[in-house]
C-alpha cells in the first residue's frame, strides 16, 4: 500500500487484519487469550514478540494494537511500536540505547525530567550533555525534538544527524510537532523518530499514547520485547481511540497546518505594523529565514503550534482568559484551538511566552478572536 495517498493509507492500512467483517474495527477489551492448541512450549518461541493470531496476554499486545501499529507504519515509513504516552516511547528508546551520554537542548521538559529518573535509579549513568558537545561518543544518544517545543521553530536534522554519526552516536528525533506529511526525519539520517501519538495522530484530546518508529526490524523487536516486560504499552481503550483518529488524520492535520499558517501571518504582520501593540515576537518555522526549513518541510506544510511573546508577563496571564474560541489548557494537536501561558506547566520558559496550539476552526474566526483580545 506504500504508493497510496496518507489519507487513503489512514483508513485502509489496516485492511488485512480485520478479524470480523464490521466496517468500524471492534474494540477488543480481553487482557487474555486462548493459548495456540498445538501446545507450543515457551523455549520454541517469544512470548514477547506478540501479533497477529499469537496473541496471549494483552500486555504484549492485541489485535486494536496491531491495526493501530499498521496504520502508523504505514503513514510513518518504518516499524511502529505504540507505548502509552510520548514519555513513555522517550522512556523505551532510552532503555534501549542506555547511553553513557544524552546530547539534548531544550525542548520538552518531559524528556528532561525522565532522564533525571533515570539518572537516579541508575547512578547518574546518563549524563546529560549539549548538543553539538565534544564529549558525544560512540553508541551516544543525540536527542533533537523539531520543531522544539514550545516555539515551533525547526532545527536543522541533517545538520545534527551528519554531526553526531560521525562520532558514532544514535540520532533520535522527537517529530510530534512535525509529524507527516510536514517532514520525514528518517530522509536526514534519524535513527529513531519519537511521535506524542496524544497530539496529532490522536487528535481529539481524548486519549494518551505514544510511538517510536525504526527502519530496522530488528530494532522493533527489542522495543516490542522491552515494552511488554515494562508495561509501556497503551490500554486497548486508548488504542481504539487511536486508531479511529488515524482514519481522519490527514484531513485534520492539513486544515490545523493551513489555520496556523493563515493566523501566524496575520499575527506577523501585526507586530511589523504596529496593530498589535501588546505583541511582542512571533516563533513559528514559516517565519524562519535558514535555507534548511525549506528542505526538511518540502511541501509547503509548517507546524500547526507555535508561540507568541507579548510585552508583558501580566499582559501574558490576562491574554487566555480574553479569548472565546481558544481554551486554556496544556496539550496540542486537537481538533480545538488551544493556548497555554506555558510557564503554568514548563518551569524554564519566559513568563511572557504563550503556546498557541490551531485546531480545525476556520482560522478567520480565530484571528478576529485573537485581535480583539491583543488589542
Amino acid at each position: 500500500m506504500s504508493d497510496l495517498d496518507l489519507a487513503t493509507l489512514g483508513v485502509h492500512a489496516d485492511d488485512e487484519l480485520a478479524l470480523l467483517t464490521d466496517v468500524a474495527a471492534p474494540l477488543h477489551l480481553t487482557s487474555t487469550f486462548h493459548h495456540d492448541p498445538r501446545m507450543i512450549p515457551a523455549r520454541e518461541h517469544n512470548i514477547l514478540l506478540s501479533g497477529p493470531g499469537k496473541h496471549i496476554y494483552s500486555r504484549f499486545g492485541n489485535p486494536v494494537i496491531d491495526r493501530v501499529e499498521a496504520v502508523l507504519s504505514s503513514i510513518l515509513g518504518g516499524h511502529v511500536v505504540v507505548y502509552g504516552s510520548g514519555l513513555s516511547a522517550f522512556t523505551g528508546a532510552m532503555l534501549y540505547y542506555s547511553p553513557a551520554r544524552v546530547a539534548i537542548d531544550g525542548g520538552y521538559h518531559g524528556c528532561h525530567n525522565v532522564l533525571g529518573v533515570l539518572n537516579r535509579v541508575s547512578g547518574q549513568s546518563f549524563k546529560i550533555i549539549d548538543h553539538y558537545s565534544t564529549e558525544l561518543d560512540k553508541d551516544d544518544v543525540f536527542h533533537v525534538e523539531t520543531p522544539i517545543n514550545p516555539t515551533g521553530e525547526a532545527i536543522d536534522l541533517a545538520k545534527a544527524a551528519e554531526f553526531a554519526h560521525s562520532r558514532g552516536a544514535h540520532v533520535v528525533v522527537d517529530a510530534t510537532f512535525g509529524p507527516p506529511p510536514v517532514q520525514d526525519p528518517f530522509a536526514f539520517g534519524a535513527d529513531l523518530v519519537l511521535h506524542s501519538a496524544t497530539k496529532y495522530f490522536g487528535g481529539h484530546s481524548d486519549l494518551l499514547a505514544g510511538l517510536l518508529v525504526t527502519k530496522d526490524s530488528s530494532v522493533r523487536d527489542k522495543l516490542l520485547a522491552d515494552r511488554g516486560l515494562l508495561g509501556l504499552q497503551p490500554g486497548n481503550l486508548e488504542a481504539w481511540l487511536l486508531l479511529r483518529s488515524l482514519r481522519t488524520y490527514k484531513i485534520r492535520l492539513e486544515a490545523q497546518c493551513r489555520g496556523a499558517l493563515e493566523i501566524v501571518q496575520f499575527l506577523a504582520k501585526g507586530l511589523s505594523d504596529g496593530s498589535l501593540p501588546t505583541l511582542d515576537k512571533v516563533y513559528h518555522s514559516s517565519l524562519q529565514t535558514d535555507s534548511f526549513v525549506a528542505t526538511q518541510m518540502p511541501n509547503g506544510l509548517y507546524n500547526p503550534t507555535f508561540s507568541i511573546e507579548v510585552k508583558s508577563a501580566e499582559v501574558a496571564r490576562a491574554l487566555p482568559p480574553k479569548l472565546k474560541l481558544f481554551h486554556h489548557a496544556t496539550s496540542l494537536g486537537g481538533v480545538e484551538s488551544l493556548i497555554e501561558w506555558r510557564a503554568m506547566t514548563d518551569p524554564h520558559v519566559s513568563e511572557t511566552l504563550l503556546r498557541i496550539s490551531v485546531g480545525v476552526e476556520d482560522p478567520k474566526d480565530l484571528i478576529h478572536d485573537l485581535q480583539q483580545a491583543l488589542s
